[in-house]
């Protein structure tokens, strides 16, 4: 991209199956990228959805959408977004999912820059921080350029707890999960607002329960939403769709949006070498900035803990 946006911008979204349609769907409807590329190896599945969405384009904003399980496909894309690899199972951890996905990456990645060199790289495949990571060392792309929605997703999920708990509207909540998109990330309590007034004073200005018990369940609330959904109906789709589909709109419109992307951290509180999710400025040039918020004491040691987590499986996959 070279830090400027085609006056036609393109997204190739690579994995049709239910991650990958959801957030071409919602692309489409953000008008987020004037062209949609799809990318499968199941061809069948590639027409398919490209038919169905095809047929709703008079309901969106002017697009053209396309599809195909050549690689070609992507050719020239302003942003590619990698939604393909192994499906998480009830009970298994994102973790789990490393080995297979780090495999698939490692021929995928170099196929994907000789169509579209300039492309900004998004992952949303898990586990994402580790996916990351791996696309990034198999790429050669700057660190700007390579990162993944990390906790977005987690994020947008603690917003409706809170906004529940507190009887607001959820835009009205700005609050953040930090550190790996799995079972150690963190909440940064300590910068959470509702409005303009703090989370941890909000118990007493407005009477709603959000003391350290509330904040527990809403933390249980978010670590184990995907795997209620899982277990319900097979995979979780709209709503890590729609994040993906926010992070291309920050990126196509050069929004310079404050998101909780997942990118390579150089000596944050000491942190190095590992990608993390931390609130960050997105615009077309990929990650600007990762922001340093103010971390309290626990905040701070879950946060390297977080890291150990993510390096941990970095190491074992021989990354």
């Amino acid at each position: 991209m070279n830090g400027a946006v085609a006056a036609q911008p393109k997204v190739a979204i690579v994995g049709a199956g239910s991650v990958g349609a959801t957030l071409a769907y919602a692309c489409l409807i953000k008008g987020a990228g004037k062209t949609v590329a799809l990318y499968d190896l199941n061809a069948d599945k590639t027409r398919a959805e490209v038919l169905d969405l095809n047929h709703g384009l008079q309901f969106v904003p002017t697009a053209n959408v396309m599809g195909s399980d050549d690689i070609e496909v992507c050719r020239d894309a302003d942003v590619v977004v990698i939604t393909a690899g192994a499906k998480q199972k009830p009970g298994q951890t994102r973790l789990d999912l490393a080995e297979a996905n780090v495999n698939m990456c490692r021929t995928l990645v170099p196929g994907l820059l000789e169509v579209a060199p300039d492309a900004i790289l998004l992952l949303v495949t898990n586990p994402v921080d580790v996916l990351t990571y791996a696309a990034l060392k198999f790429s050669g792309l700057p660190s700007r350029r390579v990162f993944g929605t990390g906790t977005v997703l987690d994020s947008s999920r603690l917003r409706v707890l809170i906004a529940q708990r507190a009887d607001v509207a959820v835009r009205s909540v700005h609050a953040y999960i930090a550190g790996e998109h799995g079972d150690s990330e963190i909440p940064l309590w300590s910068s959470a607002t509702i409005g303009a007034v703090p989370l941890l004073a909000w118990d007493a200005t407005a009477g709603a329960r959000l003391d350290d018990g509330a904040r527990q369940e809403i933390m249980a609330g978010v670590v184990n939403a995907a795997e209620e959904i899982i277990r319900g109906k097979g995979a979780t789709n709209y709503a890590i769709g729609l994040a993906g589909a926010r992070v291309v709109e920050a990126i196509i419109h050069d929004e310079k949006a404050v998101l909780p992307v997942t990118s390579l951290l150089d000596d944050y509180i000491g942190i190095s070498d590992v990608c993390l999710s931390l609130p960050s400025i997105v615009g077309r040039a990929g990650v600007h900035t990762v922001l340093p918020v103010p971390l309290s004491g626990d905040e701070a040691a879950g946060l390297r803990q977080s890291a150990d987590t993510v390096r941990g499986v970095i190491h074992e996959v021989g990354l």
